[in-house]
């Protein structure tokens, strides 16, 4: 879930076509978990093939990856790698939640009660192993780089942006901003509309930009200090925090210099700090391999072969653009 600091970090809403041009590092995990936790049908049964195998998660990524790619938006994936030791505390409590959820929403599946049946539905998703070699498999085919990071997939796709190798990092969580990407964008990988929780309404998902610089300006707090106010808050490494204590709270506990004073916080802050990144990467955006696309996703996992060519067709046209338009910018 990271760090709850909506409610103090300064948004701009933007729209896709702001993006054309940028390359962007997308925290895979989050992305994946979005796709696997929204795209389920009415009962909120996730999408799955003829031997029961789920799908949701390799649909969001190939249809969002080529609404993308026709934005002129060239993403690039980042996988997570072993989580630090500290954050086994809060993988075990989303089980503990997930667990709850199903049972939950088995009852409501039972009583014919499928508005909550898929409200209980989205919170029991989980990424096996064997979703994450199929999306990266996918990736592959269709000519997409993905980087698979030695720990945090954030902490990678921040340090990714940060050496330019990237123009910004995509992601759900506000983490992003205490791993150190200058620029994170939310948002991304879904758009249109969400329902509110425990209401009969709707808002429009539409992405923002979020600037390190003006978090921090705007807090007047250094990286060090949001940091702290993160931990005060409660993040991955410390779920909870300290209780009682809001964003605000923390904001005048930091600034009044009394952080020290609810405890030794110094693993947590270098887990933000210097986390567990790596620089052996490569980032090179191929043509789609067809044959691969429909094998994987119309063999495989019994995708409509029709819109699935169509997908494949509408990201080889922007691709075939993009590289017309390059080679133009060279004359004028």
């Amino acid at each position: 879930m990271g760090v709850n600091l909506g409610e103090i970090v300064p948004k701009q809403r933007i729209e896709i076509s702001d993006l054309k041009g940028k390359r962007v590092a997308i925290d895979a995990y989050n992305a994946l978990y979005q796709f696997l936790s929204i795209i389920r049908q009415r009962d909120g049964t996730p999408l799955k093939n003829s031997r029961g195998e789920v799908s949701s998660h390799l649909s969001g990524l190939f249809y969002r990856t080529v609404n993308l790619i026709e934005q002129g938006i060239r993403p690039i994936y980042v996988f997570d790698g072993k989580p630090p030791e500290l954050k086994f505390q809060t993988i075990e409590k989303r089980k503990e939640i997930k667990e709850e959820a199903r049972e939950k929403y088995i009852d409501a599946k039972a009583r014919g009660d499928f508005v909550e049946a898929k409200k209980y539905s989205q919170m029991t998703s989980s990424l096996k192993l064997g979703m994450i070699d199929s999306s990266k498999d996918l990736l592959n085919s269709m000519g997409i780089p993905f980087i698979e990071a030695p720990s945090e997939g954030e902490a990678q796709a921040a340090y990714i942006a940060l050496r330019g190798d990237a123009d910004l990092s995509a992601s759900q969580d506000y983490d992003s901003i205490l791993f150190g990407a200058p620029t994170l964008v939310r948002n991304l990988t879904i758009t249109g509309k969400r329902k509110i929780p425990g209401k009969d309404l709707f808002v429009d998902v539409v992405p923002e930009i979020i600037q390190s610089k003006d978090v921090l300006n705007n807090l007047q707090l250094s990286r060090e200090e949001i940091i702290q106010v993160a931990i005060l808050i409660g993040t991955d490494y410390n779920p909870g925090g300290i209780k009682g204590i809001g964003p605000k709270k923390a904001i005048d506990i930091v600034k009044s210099g009394k952080f020290k004073e609810y405890g030794e916080f110094q693993e947590i802050s270098e887990l933000f700090l210097n986390p567990e990144i790596t620089d052996k990467y490569k980032i090179s955006f191929q043509k789609p391999i067809k044959d691969k696309i429909i094998k994987l996703l119309c063999d495989k996992y019994d995708f409509s072969e029709l819109r699935v060519e169509k997908g494949i067709e509408r990201m080889e046209f922007a691709l075939e653009n993009t590289l017309k338009q390059n080679t133009l910018d060279k004359y004028f």
